[in-house]
Parts: structure tokens; sequence; C-alpha cells
């Protein structure tokens, strides 16, 4: 089926549904359920988890994620899907605006490398929208995962509902495996004007791997984000806390993000916290090839914090957009805070001034916690509710 119809086929009935756009009576679901219960690996999948969860398997009711997500019905109620181990060719469209939970049979709850459930698909944009690519999609309607282009992107309409406000998704790899890599975007996440938390998860691709789009909201926990090019882009909010973000080769930079003009003060971009960043296997020589980052235009905001760098990042850290469009000025914020390791240079650091800022305590205080980054669709702060901070 071309990628236009499956998206289509996913979300035609969502489009037709009416859409929550105010997120004071939002209900978040704790996740209080036994995780180690529900996905261990057994023989009868379905004990522990909580009752109505749909399984899906190649021998189950449901044998694509798809059409498990398609089936959940339009109401406020939490939805939870179990996934058995295997590889699971598909794109998976989530629409739903109520709490949806994907759940990944493994080994190992807390640990991502145990992971025994792939969702695989592969594509790049060629002369098409980035949207149509991504192997996983949240997002109320086509419109909101749009990336479109020029500085300001996608002009998603003013009256576009908000979607998911609570999609979880534990212990599932994420994988565009599109060939030849990295000559144009693949993505493995693209989500917009939704909330969408990760933990334990695996985002796979080599170009634009994770998109985070317009009032969009993203935490990602103890989960291995791996690419070349520009792998964490967008114009939303992305928190990256406790994972390995690998790198696969260099080009472009690691973080590339848009900044969006608002009547409110907004701190949309990219927080990546107490995470390990290096080589994605020991073969590769990249010593001081990869940059922590580049302006996809001249509001891009990236933080990289108490992170342990290894030797693949540049001496000078981040980098103009182009040597004939750098993209910098005033407004652009590439910063760090307390990162080290071997690919910490603070020389190198000082003397790329303003192209690479080093925050003291004060300056990166207003940033170091998701409490103070993320934004209800009006602004204000302290969009957390949907974040699972037991797991």
């Amino acid at each position: 089926m071309p990628l236009a119809a499956v998206w289509l086929s996913s979300t035609l009935p969502a489009l037709v549904s009416a859409f929550p756009a105010v997120l004071n009576s939002i209900h978040y679901e704790n996740s209080t359920f036994d995780r180690v219960a529900c996905q261990t690996l057994s023989t009868q999948p379905l004990e522990g988890c909580p009752s109505g969860t749909l399984l899906v398997g190649s021998t189950a009711q449901y044998t694509t994620i798809q059409s498990a997500v398609a089936s959940l019905p339009d109401d406020n109620t939490t939805a939870y899907i179990l996934i058995q181990s295997g590889n699971y060719t598909e794109q998976v469209n989530v629409t739903r605006s109520a709490p949806v939970y994907l759940l990944g049979q493994t080994t190992n709850i807390q640990n991502y490398s145990q992971n025994t459930v792939n969702v695989i698909w592969a594509a790049v944009a060629g002369a098409g929208d980035n949207a149509y690519t991504s192997t996983l999609t949240v997002a109320p309607n086509l419109a909101a995962a749009l990336t479109g282009s020029g500085p300001t992107g996608y002009a998603v309409p003013p009256n576009n509902p908000f979607g998911n406000t609570d999609f979880r998704a534990y212990n599932l790899n994420f994988i565009n495996d599109a060939f030849p890599y990295a000559v144009s975007p693949s993505l493995a996440l693209s989500m917009g004007y939704a909330n969408a938390g990760f933990y334990y998860c695996g985002f796979y691709s080599y170009q634009d791997t994770i998109y985070v789009g317009k009032v969009g909201s993203a935490y990602f926990y103890k989960s291995a984000i791996a690419g070349q090019v520009d792998f964490f882009y967008g114009f939303g909010t992305a928190w990256i806390q406790s994972s390995d973000v690998l790198l696969r080769s260099c080009g472009g930079g690691i973080t590339a993000w848009k900044g969006t003009n608002t009547t409110f003060q907004n701190k949309y971009g990219v927080y990546i916290h107490d995470s390990n960043v290096m080589k994605a296997n020991s073969s590769l020589s990249l010593t001081g090839k990869c940059a922590l980052g580049r302006p996809w235009n001249a509001q891009h905001r990236s933080i990289f914090a108490n992170n342990l760098l290894d030797d693949s990042i540049q001496p000078n850290g981040y980098i103009d957009w182009s040597s004939t469009d750098p993209r910098v000025n005033n407004y652009t914020f590439q910063a760090e805070f307390q990162d080290y390791g071997p690919g910490f240079n603070l020389t190198a650091r000082l003397a790329n001034y303003p192209i690479t800022l080093e925050l003291t305590a004060d300056q990166y205080a207003p940033y170091d916690s998701p409490e103070k980054v993320f934004q209800y669709p009006g602004g204000r702060f302290n969009n957390t509710a949907w974040i699972d901070y037991s797991a």
C-alpha cells in the first residue's frame, strides 16, 4: 500500500471525530500495573496486564500493531496494547486523543538492549514531505505531522486539534532502515500536537531519526537514539534523559532545531541530559568529526547537560548551518552545561563563542528540569503529568 494510503487509512476515522483542544480537563493514567508481569515472555501473554489489554502477535487476534491501534474506541479510556516478540514491518500511526500505551515483550523491562520487538520500515523523503517516511507517527492528523519547508515549516492551521494527551511506548525498537543511508530524511519517529513518552526504546535511522513537530512534547528515558545527520530535529520540545545517543557516522549535527515565534515565552528545543554521546560501535573512526548540532534556523535551542561525550565530538562543539548560510545570531542558543569526557574541550568551546555557549549554573537553571520546559499549547509550563517518572 502506498505511504499516503497507509496514512489515510489510519487517520481518516480520526479526522471526522471531535478532538479536545483544551488540556485543562485531561485525565492522566498512572502506570501502576506490574510491567514485569505484563511484559515478560510467557505462554499466557496477557497475564498480569491491565484488563482489556489487546494482544498483537503472529497468532494473536491482531497480527499488526496498526490494526490494534485502529480498533481502539474513540473515547476517553486508556488503551493498552501488548506486542509479542518479533519483527513487524509496518508504519504505525496513532491519532487517538486518549491515552495509548504500547508495551513490548522483553526479558528485562529496564534494559533497551534486551528488547525483542522491532517495528521496521524503510522509506526516504525524496521529493515528498518527511512525514511520509516515519516508522511511528503520533499526531492527530497529517497537518500536525508535516515538516514543510522554509524557516517556519508547514503552516499548521490555527484551529488544528490536539492529538494524544498521553502516549507511551515501553521496550520497543522503531527502525527506519532505508538504503542508501543518509541521503535523505528517513524518520523513525514523527510526532506533533501530542505528548509522548518513550521508555527503554530504541530509535534507529541515519538522517532525521527523531522529529518533534509543532506543539509536540516528547520525553525519552533510558533509550537509544541512533543516527548520522541532524537526527534530533523539529519545532517542539524533546527531553532525552539517561539515554545513549549513538553516532553511526558524522554529518550535519546531532541536533538541528527550528525556533518558533509565539505570543508567549517559549522554551521549545531539545535537551539532552545525563546521557552517553558516543559512536555506535568501537570500529568506527570518528575522532573529532561529529558536531553537537547546527541551527536549522537562527532560533535553534539545544542544551547538552551533564553528558559523557566520547572522542567523536568536535573540539569546538557546535557548528554553523553551513559556510555560506551560518544561521547564527543573538537568538541562537546552542549550549552545554557541565559535559565531560574525551569529547569535551573547554578551551576550544570558549574559542567558538557565540556558536557554542558554555552555561553558568544561573544560566542553566531555567532549563534544568522537564517541568521548566514542557508547555501546554497556550504557553503554560509544567506540562508533565503524562511522564512516567516511575519507569
